[in-house]
């Protein structure tokens, strides 16, 4: 997808998801990395407006934040002055290798689409995290029904997305010197779940991320890995 689309949706991106469904990921985002990976140094690859890189500056982490649309930037520094903004692709990351304790992208390999892109954008992710350091992927799940439905109603997705199954993944990060500790799925909570029962939406997703056969379907394919 070009820069320039997400140059054009950058101001109403935030506003494509209601308000208390993008609080409820977030925060499950933000646990997700406190639990995991300890504060120090970290990229968010294709951080978009930046809003989870500044919860997670929030929170202790020391951030930057990487995008090619400068239009998202421009939100992202609008937003904080936490988080250090760079223009820059995943798949040629700007950055030394080794620079990073942690490396994540959210949301942000599916606009990718392309399967070389993909691994290329792994690799670097991986080249770029210091030695024994995170990587975290977490992305939409090919597996979950829902995803055509949403992504043909929010700005962001103009149909050449490609949602990406678990073994590419797995098999990019394997590729480029990172061994899995934490494959999972995750979430469940849609879009139109109204305010007052988030958190009845909340409960039932916990139950469906402990059952194995729903855990499969839920929304997305989260992994952490080390680099090797």
């Amino acid at each position: 997808m070009s820069e320039s689309h997400f140059d054009r949706i950058a101001a109403a991106y935030d506003d494509s998801l209601p308000p208390h469904v993008v609080e409820h990921y977030l925060e499950k985002r933000t646990r997700f990395v406190l639990d995991h990976c300890s504060r120090g140094r970290a990229l968010d690859v294709g951080c978009g407006t930046g809003a989870l890189a500044a919860r997670l500056a929030g929170a202790g982490y020391e951030m930057v934040g990487v995008d090619p649309s400068e239009g998202m930037l421009r939100v992202l520094e609008e937003r904080t002055s936490r988080v250090r903004a760079v223009r820059g692709s995943g798949t040629s990351l700007p950055f030394d290798d080794d620079s990073f304790d942690l490396v994540l992208s959210v949301a942000v390999l599916h606009h990718i689409a392309d399967a070389e892109d993909v691994r290329r954008t792994l690799g670097e992710m991986a080249r770029v995290a210091d030695r024994g350091g995170h990587i975290l992927v977490w992305d939409h799940n090919p597996r979950n029904p829902y995803w055509g439905r949403l992504m043909a109603r929010v700005p962001q997705d103009t149909g050449d997305e490609r949602l990406i199954a678990q073994a590419e993944l797995l098999r990019g990060l394997r590729e480029a010197g990172a061994e899995a500790q934490v494959v999972t799925q995750l979430g469940m909570v849609p879009d139109f779940v109204p305010r007052n029962l988030i958190g009845v939406a909340a409960r039932a997703e916990r139950v469906a991320e402990s059952v194995p056969l729903l855990r499969g379907l839920c929304a997305h394919n989260v992994i952490l890995a080390t680099k090797r």
